[in-house]
């Protein structure tokens, strides 16, 4: 086992290796602090995008809180205590250092948005491992993967090369889904990864899509506001998740679930009323 983990790394390393080699380097462009929202608010420079960020504070504090208050999430494991302390310490920074970048945008405030960002990114890979995986290896991964992240944003600030940054960011989008749904969980409540994926993907599209978005709305709300505001569902959702979960007594993927609800539905075999779903009771009315 600690062999197959060892040609893993390897093979991980040499991957990012041949990418930074074979592709070229990603610069950041300045049009990115170029937000279409500029309006001024109570004396708030670019107002809308700074006090969006808020929600991040709150939901990161009182994650925080949660964690720590009478074993309210139910974190039975030492390295899930460190990697969700990771998590929302990561969530809560995002609304100091993302307030703090769009009262001036430019690449050294950037460095203080992207960095709480990468923390939450990297923290939520360990939890994946240690609930999906192996726990001591998600555990022992958590200080690695943080250093990752962190080594990512302060390449881009010296090399002016955004490939690494990209990685961390993409990567847990594109693994957590697919890791959420192939693997057994841990503990119930499965879909509500999903529901937090599905909202970091809104947020994407709506930062794409600032400007229009903001001429669509007749120059009420910016894309990049929406886009606060769908990013913060994502600890929303997890933090739910927490609070509702309890350890799965059969350890049983959601794509095998899926399929056991097709297949009762095809069947004719579906009951609403008393049917659980990633351990969701559905109440008949």
């Amino acid at each position: 086992m600690r062999n197959r983990s060892l040609y893993a790394s390897l093979v991980s390393l040499f991957c990012f290796v041949v990418l930074m080699i074979v592709t070229p380097a990603i610069p950041q462009s300045q049009e990115y602090h170029n937000f279409a929202d500029h309006r001024k608010f109570f004396g708030i420079t670019n107002a809308l995008n700074v006090i969006s960020n808020f929600p991040f504070l709150v939901i990161g504090l009182v994650g925080l809180v949660l964690c720590y208050h009478g074993n309210y999430f139910r974190l039975s494991l030492q390295g899930e205590i460190w990697g969700w302390t990771c998590f929302y310490v990561g969530v809560a920074a995002v609304a100091v250092g993302s307030s703090y970048y769009h009262l001036k945008p430019d690449d050294a405030r950037l460095v203080w948005d992207r960095l709480p960002m990468t923390v939450a990114f990297t923290s939520i890979i360990a939890i994946f491992i240690i609930e999906r995986i192996d726990e001591r290896k998600g555990t022992v991964s958590i200080i690695p993967l943080l250093l990752a992240g962190i080594i990512s944003i302060v390449y881009w600030r010296f090399f002016d090369d955004l490939r690494p940054y990209a990685l961390v960011q993409f990567v847990p989008c594109i693994a957590i889904p697919i890791m959420a749904i192939l693997l057994p969980p841990m503990y119930t409540h499965s879909t509500y990864w999903l529901w937090a994926a599905g909202f970091y993907l809104l947020a994407k599209v709506l930062e794409a899509t600032d400007e229009v978005i903001y001429g669509w709305t007749h120059h009420i709300v910016s894309g990049h506001t929406l886009k606060h505001l769908a990013a913060a569902m994502v600890p929303v959702f997890l933090t739910f998740m927490l609070a509702k979960r309890n350890v799965e007594p059969e350890r049983q993927n959601l794509l095998k679930t899926w399929r056991v609800s097709w297949m009762k539905f095809r069947e004719g075999n579906f009951n609403i009323g008393s049917y659980s779903y990633s351990g969701v009771a559905v109440v008949e009315t």
